[in-house]
């Protein structure tokens, strides 16, 4: 039976910067910031939003959404590429409904 030792160990900030951190050394991709930052049992769950591709007009870049998992150290779990899109993607704002 697993006894609840009270909050993370580190912030949802700290989360999402170690994130940040961690996705920049593994795919070098400039991050265009945190979408999302959620509690797990064992740490965070970071939704992070990086430019792809770059492309002339920037209008035309490809981006991506990239989900990481750090532990309550900020140390890095998983992090895998959920979705990948252009810039400005009408399906994006579908959810929002006008």
């Amino acid at each position: 039976m697993a006894q609840d030792t009270g909050p993370p160990a580190i912030s949802a900030a700290e989360a999402a910067s170690a994130a940040l951190t961690h996705l920049k050394e593994l795919t070098s991709k400039e991050a265009q910031g945190v979408t999302s930052v959620e509690p797990t049992e064992d740490g965070w769950v970071v939704e992070v939003e990086v430019v792809e591709d770059r492309r002339i007009p920037s209008s035309a870049d490809m981006l991506a959404l990239y989900e990481v998992e750090v532990d309550l150290d900020g140390d890095l779990l998983a992090y895998r590429r959920t979705r990948r899109y252009g810039r400005g993607s009408s399906d994006i704002g579908a959810r929002t409904g006008s």
